[in-house]
């Protein structure tokens, strides 16, 4: 028996994924949980298991589409799997199948199988005005309701003059429905004063999405995503002079969440340029040494270390907004998140406990951290749950920048590239290499003294590792 699989709920609060790769084509054979294919959320590259064993019978969607939740991707040929929808004899049969409940088939991905339906999802009608219940549809219901729709015109005339009444009950069911779409596609329109009623689904089933409400605020929906569609053959060939790219996966929820972050969280920004010669020759020896032989130790990991002793003299940057509860919350705990330049966009997965870890295992954290999101294989437990971040931009050869906050967070804390500057020490001008920290905190929780002195204390270690020797 054929059933169908819908793309499920990943638990991650999305509404569409999207297929980047197929491990099954038509006609194999699978096993229950075995992986079928690679799908891209907003946040990682997640496996999905099926649902059923048996025969792939048909690939509903293919890689590079972005599917809706709930719509089918794939169908499997389940032996032995008949007794669904067995004949009915009789009257009675049918009127009482429709009571018992859906059964869910098992699913280890989000909330597994879609129950099956035989058409479109049920909607209840929202009438304009007092409606009859919308559960008394039966044999009698024509008859009941036939005064209120079908007037007089509606009886003289032949069956080829309905017709003509048509603009009537349009207007009248206009408002009974309300177009087909997400929660976060309304919102999307009311932000953008778009009117829903006035749209077309370009989606499944007539579905209106992200991608029809941008348009429509464009005011030339055909035209936008037709210009959408033909630029990936160009590549530069065709003289094309723009190229568009959809917004999707990794790119829109980053774009999502900074959003939200600059706009939610007033930001402050400060700076602190310091002299690293001591930290870049204690890199060295501990390069040399045994003890760090097998381990890849760079500046990141001595900044790392350096923020998360000064993390514990001033807690107050290791804390969240809690709008809704009107609270600060602060943890005492350190899920440090690095920011990584990946191909699929920038991530920011986290080292869990992070205060925990001495300078050997941060480093050791820090590399597969580093290899495992350019590898596009960070998963998203690794991407939730950080309370403070720091973005490496020196690897890029930038002194110094505004960081915004990860969402979530009260600080992030940029380093640039260490460079050899004429600089003052010991009342004399030497040659020395020098960073610069720019540190960026919500000052609805953090105070500018507080911002200040923990910059401070990061600036102390680096400048004299051994004044550690003094904070713990």
């Amino acid at each position: 028996m054929i059933k169908e699989f819908r793309l499920p709920d990943l638990g991650e609060g999305l509404t569409e994924s999207e297929i980047v790769a197929w491990h099954v084509a038509v006609g194999d054979t699978v096993e229950l949980n075995q992986v079928i294919a690679d799908v891209e959320t907003a946040k990682a590259v997640v496996e999905l298991p099926s649902p059923y064993a048996g025969v792939v019978a048909k690939l509903h969607e293919q890689p590079g589409t972005v599917v809706e939740v709930g719509a089918p991707i794939v169908s499997f040929d389940v032996p032995g799997a008949g007794g669904d929808a067995p004949a009915t004899d009789g009257p009675d049969q049918s009127r009482s199948e429709p009571a018992e409940p859906p059964r869910r088939e098992p699913n280890l991905v989000g909330y597994g199988a879609a129950v099956e339906k035989s058409g479109r999802p049920a909607r209840r009608a929202r009438r304009a005005g007092a409606a009859v219940p919308a559960t008394t549809i039966d044999a009698a219901a024509p008859a009941a309701s036939a005064p209120a729709i079908s007037t007089e015109p509606a009886v003289t005339p032949p069956p080829a003059q309905p017709p003509a009444p048509a603009p009537a009950p349009a207007v009248a069911d206009a408002p009974r429905e309300r177009p087909r779409s997400t929660p976060p596609v309304r919102k999307l329109a009311r932000d953008l004063g778009i009117d829903l009623t006035g749209l077309t689904g370009s989606g499944p089933n007539g579905l209106i999405v992200r991608e029809d409400v941008l348009a429509a605020q464009q005011g030339n929906a055909p035209a936008s995503r037709q210009i959408t569609a033909e630029a990936p053959p160009s590549s530069g060939t065709g003289g094309e002079r723009v190229t568009r790219t959809p917004i999707r996966g990794v790119r829109k929820h980053t774009a999502a969440a900074m959003v939200a972050s600059a706009f939610t969280a007033p930001h402050v920004t400060e700076f602190l340029t310091v002299d690293v010669t001591a930290s870049m020759e204690l890199l060295g020896r501990l390069k040399a040494s045994r003890a760090f032989a097998d381990v890849r130790i760079t500046p990141l990991a001595l900044v790392a270390k350096a923020l998360c002793i000064a993390l514990d003299r001033n807690p107050t940057l290791n804390s969240r907004w809690d709008e809704a509860a009107q609270e600060i919350v602060q943890h005492h705990y350190v899920n440090l998140g690095i920011a990584a330049a990946t191909p699929r966009g920038l991530m920011v997965p986290n080292i869990k406990d992070a205060h925990e870890l001495g300078l050997r295992e941060l480093a050791e954290a820090l590399t597969d951290l580093t290899e495992t999101a350019r590898a596009g294989k960070t998963g998203p437990a690794d991407l939730s749950g950080g309370t403070i971040s720091i973005t490496n931009v020196g690897v890029f050869g930038i002194d110094a920048g505004t960081p915004i906050l990860n969402p979530g967070e009260a600080a992030i804390l940029a380093m640039g590239s260490v460079r050899k500057m004429p600089w003052e020490y010991k009342d004399e001008i030497a040659l020395r290499q020098v960073m610069t920290l720019s540190l960026s905190f919500d000052h609805r929780l953090v105070d500018g003294e507080q911002g200040s002195r923990f910059l401070a204390d990061i600036g102390t270690i680096l400048r004299d590792p051994g004044m550690v020797l003094t904070m713990v």
